[in-house]
């Protein structure tokens, strides 16, 4: 049973990388997918502190990933304010 469980989160994290890596061209669905992964690297982290009662690290990890999730959040509504659209291609580091 426990190895079905580490499949299952492998499976979870491997893919939420190949969202992000094949969805390049929203910045939504790649902020999507990261929060994917982060969510499977939450669950597998919970797995393996919980057989030694260190629960702890798991607030911190949890602060963390909200934090990303807000950013994220911040620079989409910034760059639809902005462009438009959540199109990378129509985005262009060179403009002001």
């Amino acid at each position: 049973m426990v190895m079905f469980y580490n499949y299952m989160f492998i499976f979870f994290i491997l893919s939420g990388l190949w969202s992000f890596v094949s969805k390049r061209k929203h910045l939504l669905s790649t902020l999507l997918s990261l929060e994917f992964i982060v969510l499977g690297l939450f669950f597998y982290i919970f797995f393996i502190l919980l057989f030694y009662f260190e629960l702890y690290f798991l607030m911190f990890f949890l602060t963390f990933g909200v934090c990303e999730g807000a950013l994220g959040l911040g620079v989409l509504v910034s760059m639809i304010r902005s462009h438009g659209n959540d199109y990378f291609n129509s985005f262009n580091i060179l403009q002001c």
